[in-house]
């Protein structure tokens, strides 16, 4: 099982990891954790529009960009919360 993806220079645990191939794409959907201490980090680095993803258990290598992205909970600015995010990166 996939327990991490580097999203560019970031390692990031995953609880979910999902795996196919539509239109000739590669798309890997994700689920993880982020703490009310990550949010504003986080959210701010998938804003970006072009990220480079790493698989190594998978031994994957792709440019994407995010065509899905959930979240359970908006606002993580009060201390001590998690949300779950759910995002697919599909390739460029």
């Amino acid at each position: 099982m996939v327990n991490e993806i580097n999203i560019d220079d970031t390692i990031l645990p995953v609880t979910d990891f999902k795996q196919d191939e539509k239109a000739g794409k590669l798309h890997v959907s994700v689920k993880f954790n982020v703490s009310s201490d990550q949010y504003h980090d986080m959210t701010t680095m998938l804003y970006k529009d072009n990220f480079s993803i790493k698989v190594p258990q998978k031994n994957l290598l792709f440019e994407a960009k995010i065509t899905q992205y959930a979240t359970s909970i908006t606002n993580l600015y009060k201390k001590e919360q998690v949300g779950v995010f759910k995002v697919t990166f599909t390739e460029r």
